[in-house]
This record gives C-alpha cells, sequence and structure tokens, in this order.
C-alpha cells in the first residue's frame, strides 16, 4: 500500500516537473523573447533592405556629385576667355578684349618711348600692359563680384526655404530671390530661370550655376538641388542646413581674415621698405643712387633687386592665402 502511494506520488510528481518544464520553461529561459525577437527581425528585415537599399542610392549619388565637382575643378584650371569676360561680370566679346587689349599697349609702349625707356624697354612695358593689365583687371573684377555673391546668397537661400516651407514651388522661390535679390545674385537666378524656361530641368539649370560663378558654395547649392531632384527629401531641410554652412564658411573667413592681418601688415611693410628707401636715398643725394640705372653693374643690380623682391613677396602671399 505504501509502494502504490510512493508510485502514485512519483508519477503525479514527474508529470507536474514535466508539464511545468512545457510551458514555464520557455519563459523563464528567454526562448519566447528571443523567437518573438526572431520573427520582428524576420518582418523587418524588407524594410531595413529597402533603407539600406534607398541610403546606397543617395551614397552613390553623393560620390557621382562629388566626382563631378573634381572634373568640374580640373576644368576650372582652363577658363577660355570668353567665360573669363563672362565671370567678371562683362559683356564684352573677345573680339573687342583683344582690340582693348592692343589699344593699351600701344598706348603705354608709345608713352615710355617718348619718355626716353629706349626701344627695348618701350616695347617690354607695351607687352606687359597689353597683355597683363587686362587679365590682371578681369581677375580683380572677378573676385569682387564673387564676394558680393557670396554675400548674399546665405539670404537667399533663405528666401528658398521659408517659400517651401510656406507652400511655394521650388522655382516660384527661385523667382522670388531673382526678383529681390541685389546683383549679381539676381542675374545668377534670372539666368537659371531662363535656362530652366526653355526646357532644361531645374537640378541641371541649378548645377551650372558654378560654371558662371566657380565658388564652392555656388556648386554646394547645385549639388543639393540636382540631388532632390534625382532622389526627393525634405528639400527645406537641407537647404537650411546649406544655409548654416554658407553662414560658417563666411564665418571661417573673416576669422582667417582677421588672424592672417598681422602677417599680411608685416609683408606689406617689408616689401615696401626698399623702394621707400630708395626714394628717400634719391631725395637726399641723387648721384649717388642714380648709378643703379646709369651704370650697366647699376642696371643689373636693379633688375636682380627686383626679382628677388618679387619672388619674396610672391612667397608671402602664398604663405598667408588659405584656402578651406
Amino acid at each position: 500500500m505504501k509502494f502504490q502511494a510512493l508510485a502514485l506520488a512519483f508519477l503525479a510528481a514527474t508529470a507536474i516537473g514535466g508539464i511545468a518544464w512545457v510551458f514555464l520553461y520557455p519563459l523563464l529561459s528567454g526562448e519566447r523573447k528571443a523567437e518573438q525577437r526572431r520573427s520582428t527581425v524576420a518582418k523587418s528585415e524588407p524594410v531595413v533592405r529597402q533603407a539600406e537599399r534607398s541610403q546606397r542610392s543617395r551614397r552613390e549619388q553623393v560620390e557621382s556629385s562629388l566626382k563631378d565637382l573634381e572634373a568640374k575643378a580640373q576644368k576650372q584650371s582652363k577658363v577660355p576667355l570668353n567665360m573669363r569676360i563672362s565671370q567678371a561680370g562683362l559683356d564684352w566679346t573677345v573680339q573687342k578684349f583683344w582690340i582693348i587689349s592692343g589699344v593699351l599697349g600701344f598706348a603705354v609702349c608709345a608713352i615710355a618711348f617718348f619718355a626716353g625707356g629706349g626701344p627695348l624697354g618701350a616695347l617690354g612695358l607695351g607687352f606687359a600692359a597689353g597683355l597683363g593689365l587686362p587679365r590682371w583687371i578681369l581677375g580683380f573684377l572677378k573676385k569682387r563680384r564673387e564676394k558680393k555673391f557670396l554675400a548674399a546668397l546665405p539670404d537667399a537661400v533663405d528666401v528658398i526655404v521659408r517659400g517651401i516651407k510656406a507652400g511655394l514651388p521650388l522655382f516660384e522661390s527661385i523667382k522670388v530671390v531673382a526678383a529681390d535679390a541685389p546683383e549679381p545674385l539676381r542675374g545668377e537666378f534670372l539666368a537659371i530661370i531662363e535656362t530652366q524656361a526653355i526646357g532644361m530641368p531645374l537640378g541641371e539649370a541649378c548645377a551650372r550655376l558654378y560654371e558662371r560663378m566657380p565658388l564652392p558654395e555656388a556648386n554646394f547649392f547645385g549639388i543639393v538641388i540636382a540631388i532632390q531632384q534625382k532622389s526627393g527629401g525634405n528639400l527645406s531641410e537641407a537647404l537650411g542646413n546649406l544655409s548654416k554652412v554658407l553662414r560658417d564658411r563666411k564665418k571661417m573667413a573673416e576669422k582667417i581674415q582677421a588672424m592672417s592681418m598681422e602677417a599680411k601688415a608685416s609683408a606689406g611693410i617689408i616689401g615696401s621698405l626698399p623702394p621707400i628707401v630708395m626714394l628717400l636715398v634719391y631725395l637726399s643725394t641723387p648721384d649717388y643712387i642714380s648709378l643703379l640705372w646709369t651704370h650697366p653693374t647699376g642696371q643689373l643690380m636693379l633688375v636682380g633687386c627686383v626679382i628677388w623682391m618679387s619672388m619674396g613677396i610672391m612667397v608671402m602671399k602664398k604663405m598667408i592665402n588659405f584656402d578651406f
């Protein structure tokens, strides 16, 4: 009798333990949670793959845009003359530019010859004035125009962002900027509108802004618009980030300019000391220093001094010129 009771108790304990193993062990060991996690991951795997695919496509578009940027930078080193005239904001033709250069060179040559500079010196000055001075003027006008463009671009991007948030299309927001912005920003955005009006996509029209205004900021704007036109996305957020980047770059440029003013002042003083001393000596004792341009050895020394001074000025300019 006792043996039967013990057997029944053992069987009952075994049954209860088996039932507890079947129902309670998965909850205690975490297997059910692991199965739920695996099922959730299996369900969300297509979404993850789709997100990775979209992220990969966006990364490829950014890489292609950076490659285009490098190609444009390489092409920018060999800019044709008509494009340089356009970048300077002039409506001259190439023929008109060469005519003005020739007239300027002939005038300087004639003035130098009649001033007693000799035929070789007059030809040298005329050649330098005919070829160097007009190109220097183009570079000066181009840099001045680029500074005005950079000063107005962040505000223009903010206007576009506010227009998009208000519900205006991108093209209408660009029209608002073209109507109210100062030059040269107004002219460049009008060129975008005219280019898009003849059938060119808006992204490509904005990307061509870099050809007329070879600045990284203009290229950033074109890349943002081109990527948004291809892959979509929140354009107002992208342009807002671009505006912040443009303002940060402007602050950095001003900070670098302020930090480099001491070096620029030192370079200006060092570069101007020899001509000033030469002028003062000439005013006090002209016979003493006139040997530099009357005697052959003095002329050779003067040419060597000019060459070395020019090299030193260019080296100092290169040292204090920061590109970012």
